[in-house]
């Protein structure tokens, strides 16, 4: 039980920490040709879905990749660090929901790695941003269990 009470706190700050890098970093490098690569952020690739006119994917794939796992993020938070049940009406009923689609991007991101190399088309390989994007989803999967399964006294 005491561990749980050191971990805890550490996931809490890594897995935000991850989140944002995954952001940030490339998620995935693309090289075609041989000569011309690419190695986009998630943030680059929903200002480009943006930019090029698909506003609804862009919307789509933001909400999904950024907005739910900040939301899931902020509500474990809250639930962990809440001293009286104000988050625990957000955590039971609303985490829960955002938790089955944590995983979601790292899945499209293997389907587009393995569409381009059956292809041929690119070659495509993975980058730090979409292990950090993973490791932040794994993390605040485990939080959300850890409450669950040693919510210890309040």
């Amino acid at each position: 039980m005491n561990r749980l009470l050191v971990i805890r706190p550490v996931l809490l700050v890594t897995a935000p920490f991850l989140l944002a890098l995954g952001l940030v970093l490339p998620l995935i490098r693309f090289e075609k040709l041989w000569f011309f690569d690419e190695t986009p952020s998630l943030l680059q690739i929903v200002v480009s879905l943006w930019n090029g006119g698909d506003v609804a994917l862009a919307a789509l794939v933001g909400l999904v990749s950024i907005v739910l796992p900040v939301l899931k993020m902020i509500g474990i938070a809250a639930e962990l660090t809440a001293a009286g049940s104000t988050g625990s009406l957000f955590y039971r009923n609303v985490v829960p929901h955002l938790s089955k689609w944590s995983m979601m991007d790292v899945l499209l991101v293997a389907i587009v790695i393995a569409a381009a190399k059956t292809t041929g088309l690119a070659n495509a390989f993975t980058q730090p941003g979409l292990w950090c994007y993973a490791a932040s989803a794994m993390i605040s999967g485990l939080l959300h269990s850890l409450k669950g399964n040693a919510s210890g006294p309040k």
